[in-house]
């Protein structure tokens, strides 16, 4: 099998900042060399002031879809229940033609209470929210199979998250990315259990999934246990007002050294 090659992400958490500066930060991340700049989706700013700046997720990813050139874009991850799921597929295959076929379709159960209670969604529990997921995501597939003109390319599916008897073997029927925390120990037992859930149904996940995780250090002290515990893709995210590169640069030097 033909390792995948080693891809770095940056997240960026858009609240606190002017637009402006969001937009900078995109065209800066990109100049970097990233190969993905991610937002997340929420409707409100996830730490500093509850009530600060905060802008839309799928609304930004069209504007960043028109703004770059190279890199891959999407959302780490979306709330599938803030969005009819026929209407998100639409939304991105529009947002994957805009881009010229460079969208990741990354999506979640979701979590954050206040989105769901200020914007009118039912909340649920956890299990009926990755019940309505696990519902959610044949209708994805089918919509954008049957959307004219089709995607530009078959839009990669990313699915965040660690549950090890459901979310996984949502991930292990659905994606082509699974997102991910934590450390490498754990990186590596989930792995396996995502593969144990690819085996039961028929999917060879090792193969067809690729391992995603999130970073907060620099790649010596870090990269060497996760890459061999099946990680590919790092995403670094930090988030407004002052958005910071500096461990962009040293994930990026490593994986240019590493190919």
């Amino acid at each position: 099998m033909t390792p995948r090659p080693v891809r770095i992400a940056y997240q960026l958490g858009q609240q606190h900042a002017d637009y402006a500066t969001i937009r900078d930060t995109v065209l800066r991340a990109e100049d970097a060399g990233v190969d993905i700049v991610f937002n997340w989706d929420h409707f409100f700013p996830l730490s500093g002031d509850p009530d600060g700046q905060h802008f839309e997720c799928w609304t930004m990813l069209g504007a960043w879809a028109e703004q770059t050139e190279q890199v891959e874009i999407g959302a780490l991850v979306t709330g599938n229940g803030y969005r009819n799921p026929d209407l998100l597929a639409d939304m991105a295959r529009t947002v994957d033609h805009i881009s010229g076929g460079r969208l990741i379709l990354g999506i979640g159960a979701g979590w954050n209470e206040r989105d769901y209670r200020e914007f009118g969604y039912e909340f649920g529990t956890a299990g009926t929210r990755i019940a309505a997921l696990g519902d959610a995501l044949p209708r994805i597939r089918a919509r954008l199979a049957a959307g004219a003109p089709a995607p530009v390319r078959q839009i990669p599916l990313l699915i965040g998250g660690g549950g090890e008897k459901k979310t996984l073997r949502l991930v292990a029927k659905h994606a082509d990315v699974w997102h991910s925390f934590g450390s490498a120990d754990t990186l590596r037992r989930k792995s396996g259990i995502l593969d144990a859930h690819g085996a039961d149904v028929g999917r060879d996940t090792a193969r067809l999934v690729e391992r995603s995780v999130g970073v907060k250090r620099p790649p010596q002290e870090v990269a060497d246990d996760l890459t061999a515990a099946g990680a590919t893709l790092f995403t670094i995210g930090t988030s407004g007002p002052d958005f910071d590169l500096d461990l962009v640069r040293p994930w990026v030097a490593w994986r240019d050294e590493r190919s």
